[in-house]
């Protein structure tokens, strides 16, 4: 049987489930950080890297204390009601807990209090996530623009609009911060089995506790606590 253990981990601004995007590049202006293990932490493994756009990351679910136990999951584009088998969907309830991401690389440092690090834009990953590999997309044999794509096609997802309220003090974020909560709460990440309008949720990102409702197709941000 084979053993693998991380070759690093990930660092992010989301360190709950709650808010993950549920697919890489939902979130196109979320930020990360791949900062490897002692044992990469070396340059030459990085070299040439630096003429790829997205890199292909195998990583695991290691929220996911248990194991898939069932053959069919609910998906959350079929509304949560509807059972799939779990092996024609991205559910991270699975027999290995392991999850692959598509994300796009925004910068390659090589010289840091970590070593050599990845900074990369889109991922579905929490923070301290870890990462088991990590290959470059190849758009020629990646890329199928034509295939067909399940249940997905016949269930088109529509972004919730999002509001900010004036209690919600937004001022302590960066424009690319907002723009990137937005991305993430146009998603609805709530569990689709809930609907009641008055009930609050809560969001953590970099530290804070964004709280909002949802009004029919409208997010609502009423506060945002430290």
């Amino acid at each position: 049987m084979m053993t693998i253990s991380p070759i690093a981990h990930f660092h992010s601004p989301l360190t709950s489930k709650f808010g993950i995007p549920r697919q890489s590049g939902i979130a196109d202006s979320l930020h990360g950080t791949i900062v490897f293990t002692p044992e990469y932490r070396n340059a030459d493994a990085l070299r040439g890297l630096e003429g790829f756009d997205f890199l292909w990351i195998l990583w695991g679910f290691s929220e996911n204390i248990h194991s898939a136990k069932h053959a069919t999951v609910r998906p959350p584009r079929l509304g949560g009601n509807t059972r799939i088998g779990v092996f024609a969907t991205r559910s991270p309830f699975r027999p290995n807990n392991i999850g692959l991401s598509s994300v796009r690389i925004a910068d390659i440092q090589i010289a840091t209090p970590d070593g050599p690090v990845i900074e990369v834009v889109g991922a579905d990953l929490m923070d301290g996530t870890p990462i088991y590999d990590i290959k470059p997309y190849l758009p020629e044999f990646d890329s199928h623009p034509e295939a067909k794509a399940g249940f997905v096609n016949s269930n088109e997802w529509q972004p919730l609009e999002v509001k900010f309220l004036p209690t919600a003090d937004i001022s302590r974020f960066t424009p690319t911060d907002v723009n990137t909560i937005t991305q993430l709460l146009s998603q609805d990440p709530r569990p689709h089995y809930h609907s009641s309008p008055d009930r609050l949720y809560g969001m953590t990102y970099k530290g804070y506790d964004i709280r909002f409702r949802v009004e029919g197709r409208k997010v609502i941000v009423e506060k945002i606590e430290s």
